[in-house]
């Protein structure tokens, strides 16, 4: 039986230190580009919505990894 990415995630990823988490997003996002597959966004834009949400969670993320580089 094949578990679902949520089960992956829940199960094996949160298990995983920051760095290797972050290296495994990485892999999998790798991917599709050696496979020559093509990623078809709907838009190619993003709101400033969508901007804020990805700069408030790459800062949160940045502050987990590495708490002193960003108080300093």
């Amino acid at each position: 039986m094949a578990l679902t990415a949520q089960e992956v995630l829940t199960v094996t990823v949160r298990a995983l230190p920051p760095g290797e988490r972050l290296r495994l997003a990485a892999l999998i996002l790798q991917e599709p580009a050696q496979r020559n597959v093509a990623v078809v966004y709907q838009s190619d834009t993003w709101s400033e919505q969508d901007q804020r949400d990805r700069t408030a969670v790459s800062l949160k993320y940045a502050a987990e990894l590495n708490p002193q580089e960003v108080l300093a």
